[in-house]
């Protein structure tokens, strides 16, 4: 089986806890996945579990200067340039990856200088980096995004099969996975589902239930104090709490039962 997956959500709500917890199950499952960090704020190794000592030494794809230009014909900081918009990508995640526990990750960053939309080659890497990824990559990739679809465009977004926001029971909450919804419907991406995280009681998943379609609901994850705190100690929330796991073992099943 191949999967390609991105998953967004407004900060907070827990998409890297998720897309951490899922992409470590696939790896037991003894599936090869490539996590990919496509937050600007990049903390999916932490999530993950990778020593301190490994994640000290990721670079993201943005900040690789001599490879930005190298591979773009570029000159870095000089604006206004031409360079090539076609950039060699396809070895950039077997050198570039970092490996632990079963999982490999590829952080990607960001472009600081003119807005994410910018026509630079640092973003012209990253759009084709991440077109490869999804469209080429064999492998069960898992893109943890910031809340929003800027790092899929049409063509890209082919290369889907789902697109899962993270939600908690609140409105504000709702309304991001409503708008994410039409923005990837709008570029054709077809299978947009949610999952309600930090639910509490019986009230937090009804109220999840009444905002949503429980057909676009894959399942709920239960708030927990020991993956809430497991930052604080540096460890994985896989490694942290066994009933969030199992929770998470669920949305899988019934998400492979939604796309498949």
């Amino acid at each position: 089986m191949k999967m390609k997956m991105a998953i967004t959500g407004k900060g907070g709500v827990g998409k890297t806890t998720f897309a951490a917890m899922i992409s470590r199950i696939y790896a037991e499952e003894g599936y090869k996945v490539l996590a990919v960090d496509a937050d600007p704020d990049p903390n999916l190794a932490l999530a993950l579990g990778f020593p301190q000592k490994i994640t000290e030494e990721i670079v993201p794809i943005s900040e690789m200067k001599k490879l930005v230009a190298e591979r773009t014909n570029s000159t870095p900081g000089a604006f206004g340039k031409m360079f090539k918009i076609n950039p060699k990508v396809d070895d950039i995640p077997e050198r570039y990856c970092k490996e632990y526990n079963g999982v490999r990750l590829l952080t990607m960053g960001t472009v600081d200088t003119g807005g994410t939309g910018c026509f630079c080659p640092e973003n012209v890497l990253l759009k084709k980096l991440t077109s490869h990824l999804l469209l080429q990559n064999k492998d069960i990739v898992i893109m943890d995004m910031e809340a929003g679809i800027e790092h899929l465009g049409r063509g890209t977004a082919q290369g889907v099969d789902v697109f899962i926001v993270v939600i908690e029971p609140g409105i504000r909450s709702i309304q991001t996975f409503k708008h994410v919804r039409k923005l990837a419907k709008d570029i054709g991406i077809k299978k947009i589902f949610a999952v309600a995280n930090k639910i509490k009681n019986e009230e937090d998943k009804q109220f999840v239930l009444q905002n949503i379609d429980e057909k676009e609901c894959l399942g709920f994850i239960h708030y927990s104090r020991a993956v809430g705190s497991s930052d604080r100690v540096n460890r994985s929330p896989y490694d942290s709490d066994n009933e969030a796991v199992e929770e998470v073992k669920k949305i899988k099943e019934r998400l492979e039962l939604g796309v498949f």
